[in-house]
């Protein structure tokens, strides 16, 4: 099965998008589709073999869409040509409406009764159908197809208000139908629009040398290992390497921070980002979408597909709402024989602002977070994370800055301390491990040699093994070189909350090299915010021992489990799961990589890696744990929005109901107060794109 991405054009609300996911999935070949209503995209797991674009393609003109063109020099999203068509013919209606509203406004307060009595009913029903062509055409090939939609019931009602001679009810009917996708193509707009100042960012064209000479090309046409130039004032086009030079870099694209950065030769710097002062020449590593932005902007598109458990109830409740007011309109005539009370209940309806309650605010949410170096990758995580009730939290890169030093070398057998460090850096050499870059360090600050090892071999969890001149060096913590309190240093170091670095020589333990890594200085406070917003349960996990662990947690006032193996921290979750708890892991996306995919909710201070973007469901592009505190603040909101939408909607749909049933409301004013609820949502979810 291969996965395709085919931008679609023309979806104005989440009905739209069902419909299309609907043909798209009965197509042969095609084993699942997530259309995208925010990223104007459909994801489509098919075989190539049995369904080609074309047929795609087709099906999505089948049901009232465009495929655009997948190059083109503007995003597929800006809508031009036809549709210009389109919006004049709207304005067209809406002046046309406006002034149907002014004739049956004056004609209810008896002032231009006369008016509309002079306009022979055929004149009325031409007037209705030339302004709801479109919509009554959309509503007879979904009948065809066997679907019911919001314009269903009211078409239905137009037609009866129609059949009751009732010309002018039905004009307005059909008006705030016109009206009534403008307010959803507007909503969908605003769920849109910070997806669409992320891709906004994205750098369009490079400066790169070839041949010696700089040329601006298209962003399209660079490609991995080419040299570009970024002059001041100018975006970085790409990821990669500074290999010349030296700038000031506004990072705000990439981690949401406002303070800048210094960049020089031999830093990474990433595409989006924005060069204030100097000159930089790079060489490319990622581009496009393999940058850490393009992968930002995908995670955002794509979060609309990891649907919450409220959405998933509010989609089945829309699917057997439109039933149910259909059986609402038939007991109404049944029991009152009111065909004024049928056709205002069919038209006061809302079913759309059900669909709606949910994504519009979970896209608001997710889309500010994003600006702000937060990517959450779907609206299920904002409901977890803010059921949650237990934290687990890695030390090293995660509490801590992931950047230790050495504070102690300790020589347990005479050996000498500069020999001692000279061992461990040479055996430390290949390693990746922040703790070998440590010891490497304080080997070039003590002039200790370090000389290439004739074998090397790396114990995950434990520690490394290597041959050097013949003898062979162990260089770990106590799961790999046993040493106990007889040796008194050992209990001190631990007792000081430094990770000890174990040295063996042949098999005997003959050094220690005691590292410290820093406290990140916002944990404390950010941990008490947490707190407050409902967890109480907060436990380090370690590989470090229990001392260790201790002295780190215990001013922090949270639990720790020690001794711990990267398998052991996943065992840790289920336990926890296991439980009856709703966990969420904060880890460093690297070795935690199992557990932060095992939680419900996995939090990785990644900085925008690719290791931390793959495995966790929440990526902190910049290492904050305000951004963790953030994760709950904006979990707790967009839930409390949500439930208000969801409620507000209920409750205005009951009244409207219950009024048009027993004929309180006349058609038109029933009409009138179908498009209300959108508007509601609305305003109440877009307080979320400006939370701080």
């Amino acid at each position: 099965m291969n996965t395709l991405e085919l931008p679609i054009g023309g979806m104005d609300c989440a009905a739209c998008a069902k419909k299309v996911q609907r043909a798209l999935k009965k197509l042969p070949g095609v084993e699942n589709v997530e259309v995208l209503l925010s990223a104007e995209k459909a994801i489509i797991n098919l075989d190539p073999k049995v369904v080609t674009r074309d047929i795609l393609t087709a099906t999505v003109h089948k049901v009232g869409f465009t495929v655009p063109a997948p190059k083109t020099d503007t995003p597929y999203y800006v809508k031009e040509g036809n549709d210009l068509q389109r919006q004049l013919f709207m304005a067209l209606g809406i002046l046309f409406g406006v002034i149907l509203l002014l004739v049956v406004g004056g004609e209810a307060l008896g002032l231009f009764e006369a008016v509309t009595e002079m306009v022979p009913l055929w004149v009325g029903t031409l007037i209705v159908a030339v302004f709801g062509a479109t919509i009554f055409i959309d509503v007879i090939k979904s009948a065809l197809r066997l679907e019911v939609t919001a314009h269903t019931l009211m078409s239905v009602g137009a037609f009866a208000a129609l059949f009751t001679g009732q010309w002018d009810t039905a004009a307005v009917v059909v008006f705030l139908m016109r009206v009534g996708v403008y307010i959803e193509r507007f909503t969908s707009e605003k769920a849109r629009g910070l997806l669409r100042e992320l891709q906004a960012m994205a750098p369009t064209k490079a400066r790169v040398l070839r041949d010696g000479e700089e040329v601006e090309i298209g962003i399209e046409q660079v490609v991995v290992g080419d040299i570009i130039v970024v002059r001041p004032g100018e975006r970085v086009p790409v990821d990669g390497v500074v290999i010349e030079g030296q700038a000031t870099l506004d990072q705000a694209a990439i981690t949401g921070e406002s303070m800048p950065v210094e960049a020089e030769s031999g830093d990474k710097v990433f595409a989006a980002t924005i060069a204030k002062l100097g000159y930089l020449k790079l060489q490319a590593e990622g581009v496009g979408r393999d940058t850490a932005f393009g992968r930002a902007v995908k995670m955002v598109e794509e979060a609309e597909a990891n649907r919450g458990e409220v959405q998933r109830i509010a989609d089945k409740f829309s699917g057997w709402y439109l039933p149910f007011v259909a059986g609402i309109a038939v007991l109404t005539y049944v029991l009152s024989g009111n065909i004024l009370a049928v056709v205002a209940v069919l038209v006061v309806a809302c079913s759309c602002s059900f669909a709606l309650a949910t994504p519009i605010a979970m896209m608001a949410s997710i889309g500010a977070a994003a600006k702000r170096g937060l990517l959450i990758k779907g609206g299920k995580y904002i409901e977890a994370i803010k059921a949650a009730d237990v934290v687990l939290v890695d030390k090293t890169g995660t509490l801590t800055s992931g950047k230790p030093r050495i504070t102690d070398v300790v020589s347990l057998d005479g050996t000498d301390v500069t020999e001692i460090v000279a061992l461990a850096a040479t055996a430390e050499r290949h390693s990746e491990h922040p703790l070998a870059e440590a010891v490497r360090v304080e080997a070039r600050e003590r002039g200790a040699r370090m000389a290439e090892p004739d074998r090397f071999e790396a114990i995950p969890g434990k520690g490394i093994r290597a041959v050097i001149g013949g003898r062979t060096i162990e260089i770990g913590n106590r799961r790999l070189i046993q040493v106990d309190d007889a040796y008194p240093d050992v209990a001190r170091l631990e007792s000081e909350g430094k990770t000890l670095l174990i040295l063996a020589i042949d098999g005997r333990p003959s050094g220690i090299l005691g590292a410290m890594d820093t406290l990140r200085p916002e944990v404390s406070t950010a941990l008490d915010e947490i707190r407050k917003l409902g967890i109480q349960k907060i436990e380090l996990l370690t590989g470090d021992n229990e001392r260790t662990a201790a002295a780190i947690a215990g001013p922090l006032g949270i639990g720790f489990q020690a001794n711990l193996l990267p398998e052991d921290k996943i065992r840790v979750v289920r336990e926890m799961q296991a439980k009856g708890h709703r966990v969420v892991m904060v880890g460093d996306g690297v070795n935690d990589a199992p557990a932060l995919a095992q939680a419900e909710v996995g939090i990785a201070m990644g900085g925008g890696t690719d290791v931390a973007m793959e495995a966790a469901h929440i990526v902190l592009m910049r290492e904050d744990w305000q951004l963790v505190a953030d994760c709950f603040r904006i979990a707790h909101r967009t839930m409390a929005v949500v439930k208000m939408n969801i409620a507000f909607t209920a409750l205005y749909n009951f009244a409207g109901l219950s009024l048009a049933a027993f004929g309180i409301i006349p058609p038109i004013i029933a009409a009138s107060l179908q498009a209300v609820p959108d508007i509601g949502i609305l305003a109440n979810s877009s307080r979320l794109i400006r939370q701080r």
